[in-house]
Protein backbone atom coordinates (compact mmCIF):
# COMPACT_ATOMS: atom_id res chain seq x y z
CA UNK A 1 0.00 0.00 0.00
CA UNK A 2 2.45 2.57 0.96
CA UNK A 3 4.61 1.97 -2.12
CA UNK A 4 1.46 2.33 -4.16
CA UNK A 5 0.10 5.48 -2.54
CA UNK A 6 3.20 6.83 -3.00
CA UNK A 7 3.31 5.95 -7.10
CA UNK A 8 -0.58 7.47 -7.45
CA UNK A 9 0.45 10.54 -5.24
CA UNK A 10 3.35 11.64 -7.59
CA UNK A 11 0.99 10.52 -10.98
CA UNK A 12 -1.47 13.33 -9.38
CA UNK A 13 0.98 15.66 -9.58
CA UNK A 14 1.86 15.40 -12.66
CA UNK A 15 -2.14 15.29 -13.51
CA UNK A 16 -3.01 18.40 -12.23
CA UNK A 17 -0.77 20.03 -15.54
CA UNK A 18 -2.60 18.00 -17.47
CA UNK A 19 -6.15 17.75 -19.77
CA UNK A 20 -8.67 16.60 -17.35
CA UNK A 21 -11.09 13.11 -18.49
CA UNK A 22 -14.21 13.77 -20.66
CA UNK A 23 -16.64 13.06 -17.66
CA UNK A 24 -15.02 15.36 -15.53
CA UNK A 25 -15.27 18.52 -18.03
CA UNK A 26 -18.79 17.44 -19.29
CA UNK A 27 -20.43 16.08 -16.31
CA UNK A 28 -22.19 17.96 -13.72
CA UNK A 29 -21.58 16.71 -10.02
CA UNK A 30 -25.59 17.77 -8.99
CA UNK A 31 -26.97 15.77 -12.32
CA UNK A 32 -26.20 11.99 -12.16
CA UNK A 33 -28.54 11.47 -14.99
CA UNK A 34 -26.68 13.47 -17.47
CA UNK A 35 -23.16 11.62 -16.45
CA UNK A 36 -24.55 8.29 -16.69
CA UNK A 37 -25.93 9.61 -20.60
CA UNK A 38 -22.17 10.76 -21.18
CA UNK A 39 -21.19 7.48 -20.30
CA UNK A 40 -22.97 5.82 -22.46
CA UNK A 41 -22.15 8.11 -25.49
CA UNK A 42 -18.50 7.42 -24.75
CA UNK A 43 -18.18 4.05 -25.30
CA UNK A 44 -15.97 3.42 -27.82
CA UNK A 45 -16.09 6.90 -28.93
CA UNK A 46 -13.62 9.83 -29.05
CA UNK A 47 -13.76 12.10 -26.22
CA UNK A 48 -13.60 15.16 -28.36
CA UNK A 49 -16.71 13.63 -30.11
CA UNK A 50 -19.02 12.41 -27.32
CA UNK A 51 -18.26 15.99 -25.51
CA UNK A 52 -19.93 17.89 -28.72
CA UNK A 53 -22.58 15.35 -28.78
CA UNK A 54 -23.71 15.67 -25.08
CA UNK A 55 -23.34 19.44 -25.54
CA UNK A 56 -25.31 19.65 -28.14
CA UNK A 57 -28.33 17.09 -26.91
CA UNK A 58 -28.11 18.74 -23.50
CA UNK A 59 -28.70 22.07 -24.72
CA UNK A 60 -31.97 21.06 -26.54
CA UNK A 61 -32.68 18.40 -23.76
CA UNK A 62 -31.62 19.02 -20.74
CA UNK A 63 -33.84 16.94 -18.47
CA UNK A 64 -34.72 13.09 -18.71
CA UNK A 65 -38.27 14.30 -19.32
CA UNK A 66 -37.43 16.35 -22.46
CA UNK A 67 -35.46 13.53 -24.02
CA UNK A 68 -38.77 11.61 -23.93
CA UNK A 69 -40.02 14.17 -25.83
CA UNK A 70 -37.60 14.22 -29.08
CA UNK A 71 -38.87 11.37 -31.50
CA UNK A 72 -36.26 8.60 -31.96
CA UNK A 73 -35.44 9.77 -35.22
CA UNK A 74 -34.29 13.08 -33.86
CA UNK A 75 -32.56 11.39 -30.89
CA UNK A 76 -30.97 9.38 -33.72
CA UNK A 77 -29.77 11.98 -35.48
CA UNK A 78 -28.07 14.40 -32.79
CA UNK A 79 -26.36 11.51 -31.22
CA UNK A 80 -24.89 9.84 -34.95
CA UNK A 81 -21.44 10.95 -34.43
CA UNK A 82 -20.43 8.41 -31.80
CA UNK A 83 -19.90 4.57 -32.53
CA UNK A 84 -23.09 2.06 -32.13
CA UNK A 85 -25.25 5.68 -32.62
CA UNK A 86 -28.55 3.48 -33.11
CA UNK A 87 -27.78 0.96 -30.79
CA UNK A 88 -27.26 3.76 -28.08
CA UNK A 89 -30.70 5.60 -28.99
CA UNK A 90 -32.48 2.46 -27.49
CA UNK A 91 -30.34 2.26 -24.47
CA UNK A 92 -30.62 5.79 -23.53
CA UNK A 93 -34.56 6.03 -24.34
CA UNK A 94 -35.05 3.02 -21.76
CA UNK A 95 -32.62 3.72 -18.96
CA UNK A 96 -34.77 7.28 -19.29
CA UNK A 97 -38.24 5.80 -19.06
CA UNK A 98 -37.10 3.34 -16.34
CA UNK A 99 -35.21 6.40 -14.14
CA UNK A 100 -38.73 8.71 -14.53
CA UNK A 101 -41.23 5.65 -13.63
CA UNK A 102 -39.15 3.32 -11.50
CA UNK A 103 -37.13 6.10 -9.46
CA UNK A 104 -39.05 8.79 -9.48
CA UNK A 105 -36.46 10.91 -12.34
CA UNK A 106 -33.52 10.20 -9.69
CA UNK A 107 -30.55 8.14 -11.35
CA UNK A 108 -30.12 5.06 -8.42
CA UNK A 109 -27.33 5.88 -5.97
CA UNK A 110 -26.29 1.87 -5.70
CA UNK A 111 -24.47 -0.15 -7.49
CA UNK A 112 -27.12 -2.57 -7.58
CA UNK A 113 -29.71 -0.72 -8.72
CA UNK A 114 -27.50 1.38 -11.61
CA UNK A 115 -26.70 -2.28 -13.57
CA UNK A 116 -30.02 -2.99 -13.83
CA UNK A 117 -30.37 -0.83 -15.73
CA UNK A 118 -30.38 -1.93 -19.50
CA UNK A 119 -26.70 -0.73 -21.03
CA UNK A 120 -24.95 0.23 -17.59
CA UNK A 121 -22.39 -1.84 -16.98
CA UNK A 122 -19.70 -1.79 -13.45
CA UNK A 123 -17.68 1.07 -14.99
CA UNK A 124 -20.36 3.56 -15.75
CA UNK A 125 -22.05 2.67 -12.94
CA UNK A 126 -19.09 3.20 -10.24
CA UNK A 127 -18.33 6.32 -12.09
CA UNK A 128 -21.59 8.06 -11.27
CA UNK A 129 -21.14 6.44 -8.00
CA UNK A 130 -18.05 8.35 -7.27
CA UNK A 131 -18.27 11.55 -9.50
CA UNK A 132 -22.30 12.37 -8.26
CA UNK A 133 -22.76 10.61 -4.82
CA UNK A 134 -19.61 10.88 -3.50
CA UNK A 135 -19.77 6.80 -2.78
CA UNK A 136 -16.39 4.82 -2.66
CA UNK A 137 -15.88 3.12 -5.78
CA UNK A 138 -13.39 2.02 -8.32
CA UNK A 139 -14.39 2.85 -12.08
CA UNK A 140 -12.39 0.47 -13.88
CA UNK A 141 -11.81 1.43 -18.08
CA UNK A 142 -9.11 0.69 -20.18
CA UNK A 143 -6.46 3.32 -18.64
CA UNK A 144 -6.94 2.09 -15.28
CA UNK A 145 -6.96 -1.87 -16.28
CA UNK A 146 -3.53 -1.11 -17.94
CA UNK A 147 -1.89 0.97 -15.89
CA UNK A 148 -2.86 -0.67 -12.84
CA UNK A 149 -1.22 -4.06 -14.44
CA UNK A 150 1.58 -1.73 -15.99
CA UNK A 151 2.89 -0.68 -12.45
CA UNK A 152 2.54 -4.30 -10.81
CA UNK A 153 -0.13 -3.27 -8.73
CA UNK A 154 -2.19 -6.33 -9.96
CA UNK A 155 -1.51 -9.04 -12.62
CA UNK A 156 -5.29 -9.54 -14.05
CA UNK A 157 -6.95 -10.04 -16.39
CA UNK A 158 -10.75 -8.62 -16.63
CA UNK A 159 -11.64 -5.44 -15.29
CA UNK A 160 -13.61 -7.20 -12.43
CA UNK A 161 -10.64 -8.67 -11.15
CA UNK A 162 -8.87 -5.51 -11.23
CA UNK A 163 -11.40 -3.65 -9.29
CA UNK A 164 -11.37 -6.36 -6.50
CA UNK A 165 -7.36 -6.00 -6.59
CA UNK A 166 -7.24 -2.56 -6.01
CA UNK A 167 -9.73 -2.29 -3.86
CA UNK A 168 -7.24 -4.63 -1.58
CA UNK A 169 -4.26 -2.22 -2.69
CA UNK A 170 -5.68 0.98 -1.67
CA UNK A 171 -7.53 2.63 1.57
CA UNK A 172 -11.35 3.22 0.18
CA UNK A 173 -10.64 7.03 0.32
CA UNK A 174 -8.52 6.94 -2.56
CA UNK A 175 -10.90 4.81 -4.67
CA UNK A 176 -12.78 7.84 -6.20
CA UNK A 177 -9.60 9.48 -7.34
CA UNK A 178 -7.91 6.68 -9.36
CA UNK A 179 -10.09 6.62 -12.17
CA UNK A 180 -10.00 10.54 -12.84
CA UNK A 181 -5.77 10.49 -12.57
CA UNK A 182 -5.19 7.05 -14.34
CA UNK A 183 -7.16 8.05 -17.29
CA UNK A 184 -5.48 11.66 -17.65
CA UNK A 185 -2.02 9.79 -17.03
CA UNK A 186 -3.29 7.24 -19.62
CA UNK A 187 -4.07 9.42 -22.35
CA UNK A 188 -0.88 11.61 -22.09
CA UNK A 189 1.85 10.03 -21.07
CA UNK A 190 1.74 6.51 -20.04
CA UNK A 191 -0.13 5.49 -23.35
CA UNK A 192 -1.22 2.02 -24.55
CA UNK A 193 1.30 1.90 -27.09
CA UNK A 194 4.79 3.25 -26.80
CA UNK A 195 4.36 5.04 -23.23
CA UNK A 196 6.33 8.64 -22.55
CA UNK A 197 8.34 6.60 -19.99
CA UNK A 198 11.28 9.53 -20.86
CA UNK A 199 8.48 12.19 -18.89
CA UNK A 200 6.95 10.01 -16.52
CA UNK A 201 7.28 10.88 -13.43
CA UNK A 202 6.79 7.37 -11.90
CA UNK A 203 9.96 5.78 -14.19
CA UNK A 204 11.97 4.44 -11.71
CA UNK A 205 9.49 2.54 -10.12
CA UNK A 206 7.63 1.51 -12.47
CA UNK A 207 8.10 -2.08 -13.59
CA UNK A 208 6.85 -1.47 -17.14
CA UNK A 209 4.98 -4.85 -17.36
CA UNK A 210 4.43 -5.49 -20.64
CA UNK A 211 5.81 -2.32 -22.78
CA UNK A 212 7.44 -3.39 -25.52
CA UNK A 213 8.15 -0.01 -26.76
CA UNK A 214 9.09 2.97 -25.03
CA UNK A 215 9.83 6.96 -25.89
Amino acid sequence: MAKALTVLREIEKQTKKLKRPLIEQASRKDDPYRTLILCILSLRTKDTITKDVGRRLFKLAPMPKDILRLKPSKLKKIIRPVGFYRNKTAVILEITKRVLKEYSGKVPDTLDELIKLKGVGRKSANLVLGTCYNVPAICVDTHVHRISNRLGWVNTKQPRHTEEDLKRVFNKRYWIRLNPVLVSFGQNICTPLSPYCSKCPVNDFCPKIGVKKRR
